[in-house]
């Protein structure tokens, strides 16, 4: 446990909570490039499908305060058979607590539950400015395996993106 935090599994009255770090990042960042706020609705149905898929989401939760300080999920990196051992992951830190090893933490704990339930690959897809994520996934070992020029779009700006893998030998 990292000090201060409890890492454990999402509940659904967490939702609201990960919808408002979520929707931040929308109006305020590029670690997502949708530009559309999303709805609890939106959020009750993606819990739903990870439940039903057996992929995790976790959250930060402050042991204090029991604040939710960001969170992590991992889903489907295609929807194509040939695919079934590769996921792709998300993290997202609440800006008041960037900084405090949470993305570390939730990312250890992420790859804890893909090996255990037989995961061969991790992939991350990460805006190229976003080099505090780059340098955290190079230190959990992966490796970029991508570089994609001007395929997105954030705050009428092209973004590049990096794709960077993790092989987890099972």
């Amino acid at each position: 446990m990292l000090m201060g935090f409890l890492i454990r599994p999402a509940q659904v009255q967490d939702l609201e909570h990960i919808l408002k770090i979520y929707n931040a990042e929308i109006l305020n960042g590029t670690a997502t490039w949708n530009d559309q706020e999303k709805s609890l609705e939106d959020f009750l149905n993606w819990f739903k499908s990870l439940t039903e898929q057996q992929f995790p989401l976790f959250v930060a939760e402050h042991s204090e305060t029991k604040h939710i300080a960001g969170y992590a999920d991992y889903s489907s990196f295609r929807q194509i058979s040939g695919f079934k051992h590769t996921v792709e992951h998300s993290v997202f830190i609440h800006p008041d607590f960037i900084g405090q090893g949470l993305g570390k933490a939730l990312m250890l704990k992420l790859i804890e539950h893909a090996q255990h339930n037989r995961i061969h690959v991790m992939v991350a897809a990460i805006d190229h400015e976003n080099q505090a994520s780059i340098v955290l996934h190079e230190k959990l070992g992966f490796k970029q395996t991508g570089y994609m020029s001007e395929v997105g779009q954030k705050f009428g700006k092209w973004r590049d993106l990096v794709l960077m893998q993790l092989n987890l030998n099972i």
